[in-house]
């Protein structure tokens, strides 16, 4: 049966990231008979350059039918002075929202080769795997009133509403148990309960869906700044997060660099289960941003560009065999020495962009012809 994916490069970095994803895919059709059906449309500055907008309507009427979506990175300063509703951000905010995709699953791995990368010492992070659990479409990004009002006398109020309803903060909760189950069967939940009461409301209602249907999970609870000192100071304690959207953006971007590189890093987006088909809507993108400082350079480090790809084979498609080789096949081409600029280290070979994407694939073919 044909599996479809919508492909959305993006600016900078994001369309050579994609490109060796491409070439995994080519291979899966040609090899493993995955049947892949491929369409590909524009986001971000690409597409406001070409329709004024960050998404067409009818790329996103291709997002909401494909079964998942790959997405590369937006922005850039070439975009910088366009009206804030159509910034390129906005394409990959209407993209969450529109299709619903509430829980964002950002794995912060560091691979045994690059513990000496991170900013910490090696022992802090060697075997380091933690899921941050972040949800996506409510709290203070998309709340309303979200304006800035002119007060006269030269002064101006920005404003930003941070909302969040109690089944909001359930469904998040419940993907955070369940995929807990599936690990070390721990769940942190960080909000900032002392001084919002969002976090209140969110620490209530976590501790009564974890007493009423996931008590067999140990629970903590962890104020979020309190939780980005924790990551920096002792990070092998979490197994999985679960925050709310604000919190969620930063603590993984903390998480991120325990791990040696924003390039390292993938993340999942998903919707609710559909009640007739039990499909998911999804889309997978690379934590990093666009990169345009080495945009078109044949530097970027596409990893967490092909692992995001590694992740919607197991969330989207069930293919956890596969998901599990191109995951070992990253782990042993950085076994191998081989690193991108951004994850060079003394001894190792550094390749770029498209040598990092033909090893992994070389590696990953030869998985699966043992």
């Amino acid at each position: 049966m044909a599996k479809t994916l919508f492909l959305l490069p993006g600016d900078g970095i994001g369309p050579e990231a994609m490109g060796e994803v491409r070439k995994i895919i080519a291979y899966m059709n040609e090899e493993l008979a995955a049947d892949f059906v491929l369409d590909e449309g524009l986001v971000g500055g690409a597409a406001y350059d070409a329709h004024g907008a960050a998404i067409s309507e009818e790329d996103m009427a291709k997002a909401m039918q494909a079964d998942a979506v790959l997405f590369g990175a937006v922005g850039g300063p070439k975009w910088d002075a366009v009206p804030y509703d159509v910034r390129p951000e906005a394409g990959l905010l209407r993209l969450r929202k529109d299709m619903q995709l509430f829980a964002n699953l950002r794995p912060a791995i560091c691979y045994p080769a690059l513990a000496s990368a991170s900013s910490l010492k090696p022992e802090l992070v060697e075997g380091l795997d933690i899921l941050i659990v972040r949800e996506l479409t409510g709290g203070v990004y998309f709340g309303e009133p979200k304006e800035i009002i002119d007060l006269g006398n030269g002064q101006k109020r920005g404003i930003d509403t941070q909302i969040y309803d109690t089944y909001e903060i359930e469904r998040i909760a419940g993907v955070a148990f369940e995929l807990a189950r599936t690990r070390k069967n721990t769940v942190c939940s960080m909000e900032k309960r002392n001084v919002m009461k969002s976090g209140v409301l969110w620490n209530q209602v976590v501790t009564e869906t974890h007493k009423r249907s996931y008590s067999d999970v140990k629970l903590e609870h962890m104020l979020a700044d309190a939780g980005g000192m924790q990551l920096v100071r002792q990070p092998k304690q979490f197994d999985v997060i679960v925050t709310d959207n604000l919190f969620g953006d930063m603590l993984s971007d903390v998480a991120a660099m325990l791990t040696g590189s924003l390039g390292m890093l993938p993340s999942a987006s998903l919707g609710a289960p559909d009640a007739r088909t039990g499909k998911r809507k999804a889309l997978y993108e690379p934590v990093h941003g666009s990169a345009p400082d080495i945009a078109g350079k044949g530097i970027a480090n596409p990893i967490a560009m092909i692992a995001s790809f590694a992740m919607c084979l197991r969330y989207s498609f069930d293919m956890v065999k596969e998901a599990d080789s191109l995951e070992k096949a990253i782990a042993d081409v950085l076994d191998q020495g081989i690193r991108t600029s951004d994850i060079m280290a003394e001894g190792a070979r550094q390749v770029g962009t498209v040598e990092m994407g033909d090893t992994i694939l070389k590696t990953f073919a030869g998985l699966q012809s043992r």
